[in-house]
């Protein structure tokens, strides 16, 4: 197709279609994939939503199922370094040839939606999920793991039939586009669950456990809870992830393919082993640069940076010094719960703006310290920071530097320490 015959352009076309499909909404997702002839139907899923934890868990049923044989797809977002992460068969992520060949198909089809109405044109997320759908059924996967993108309700991977429903957390995040209580952002994430369909929880507020609860009864769903199957803490399986968090997160794992057994069964000792080795970038990941170690850590919402307080105080008890944080968000909300923990913790801190239009200013991010903040601030760039692949220059050798904060942040991290010609694919991101 002209003008789309090589990776470059194509990334500028799908950069074009963030201003695209500003109708909220699946209506418009539903007509994009009966276009294509419904290829989300051609394997079973697995649907997962969440505050937190979502992506984490999809890795992990993802590991379980391909440790046992298993062929499988994962979609989640966003990607860190390269588009091609968000759609991954068998771990293995779209080459750039693949988007170029997958996009000349889907834009024609997208292009007739929206000959009438712009806002009929499929978006780039929608565009991604469509991609994936497609992928998918041509590489023939027995089993499908869907992260959704935004709430779940009226999100473009809504669109599928699942196997199971899960919800692994529910908390205050995207409040603009979801609600401002629990219970009306556990309604938009029980939009996944569908009639006659079970749904599997996590470790949720009473609130909006009773929420879910409800839709899936009048639904006809079956609940299951991951506190019924693991009734303590320390009954819940282990993993190589770090935090209480991937505890809950891999007893979720655990039961859902326990729940699905029947159709996918699985060996138990190589379900134990695939949760040992579980690759989920950017989640409490440590790099070991020449004389320093790095930790890269995601925290985008209160209950993300509850989690890294706990985190971070483990990590000082046992290396009994403090770490230097680099930190930077989306949004003065996600930025005050963040700012709190970090200045418990930190020996220095450097406050850095993603490259995003969304990022929230480093003169910002000093107001959202506490007042007894006693650690020195500094306002930085990445490029100071990381200068080139493999190095860091804060701190001496020895020390420990924490990065955490928005996705991301954490993806134009890795991609300046691990890419010497950078891989240019960190505009192409959604949105909330």
């Amino acid at each position: 197709m002209p003008g789309l015959a090589d990776y470059n352009a194509t990334r500028d076309y799908l950069y074009s279609l963030k201003a695209k499909g500003s109708k909220y909404g699946i209506d418009r997702m539903h007509g994009f994939v009966q276009a294509l002839g419904n290829p989300e139907r051609q394997f079973p899923i697995i649907h997962v939503a969440g505050s937190n934890g979502k992506g984490s868990t999809c890795s992990m049923l993802e590991a379980l199922y391909r440790a046992n044989g298993y062929n499988t797809g994962l979609y989640s977002s966003p990607h860190l370094v390269r588009q091609g992460e968000r759609v991954q068969v068998n771990r293995s992520i779209l080459d750039e040839a693949e988007i170029v060949d997958y996009t000349q198909t889907l834009k024609p089809i997208a292009d007739r939606l929206g000959a009438n109405d712009e806002d009929d044109h499929p978006s780039f997320f929608e565009f991604m999920t469509a991609m994936a759908f497609l992928r998918f059924a041509e590489a023939k996967v027995d089993i499908a793991l869907l992260e959704t993108g935004l709430g779940g309700r009226l999100d473009a991977t809504n669109v599928v039939e699942p196997e199971l429903a899960i919800i692994t957390s529910i908390s205050l995040d995207h409040t603009e586009f979801l609600g401002d209580t629990i219970e009306l952002i556990a309604s938009e994430k029980a939009g996944i669950i569908k009639p006659g369909k079970p749904a599997l929880i996590s470790k949720l507020p009473a609130e909006a456990e009773a929420v879910i609860r409800r839709i899936a009864a009048e639904r006809g769903s079956q609940v299951y809870a991951v506190s019924e199957r693991f009734p303590t803490f320390e009954q819940l399986p282990h993993t190589n992830l770090r935090g209480s968090c991937q505890r809950w997160n891999a007893g979720v794992a655990v039961y859902a393919s326990e729940i699905l057994s029947e159709r996918f069964p699985l060996q138990p000792e190589k379900t134990a082993d695939a949760l040992q080795s579980i690759e989920w970038p950017g989640r409490w990941q440590t790099i070991q640069l020449q004389d320093r170690t790095l930790i890269l850590d995601a925290s985008h919402n209160p209950e993300g940076s509850a989690i890294l307080d706990e985190n971070l105080t483990q990590l000082v008890a046992d290396s009994c010094r403090p770490p230097i944080i680099v930190t930077g968000t989306l949004g003065e909300f996600r930025a005050r719960s963040l700012l709190q923990v970090v200045s418990r913790h930190a020996r220095e801190i450097h406050l850095l703006a993603p490259d995003q239009s969304r990022a929230t200013s480093t003169d910002v991010l000093e107001t959202c310290l506490p007042k007894n903040n006693r650690a020195p601030v500094t306002h930085c760039l990445l490029k100071e920071i990381f200068p080139s692949v493999g190095i860091c220059v804060l701190g001496e050798p020895g020390d420990t530097i924490v990065v955490t904060g928005s996705l991301y942040l954490i993806g134009e991290v890795l991609e300046q320490l691990t890419c010497k010609t950078p891989a240019g694919q960190g505009k192409l991101q959604d949105t909330p």
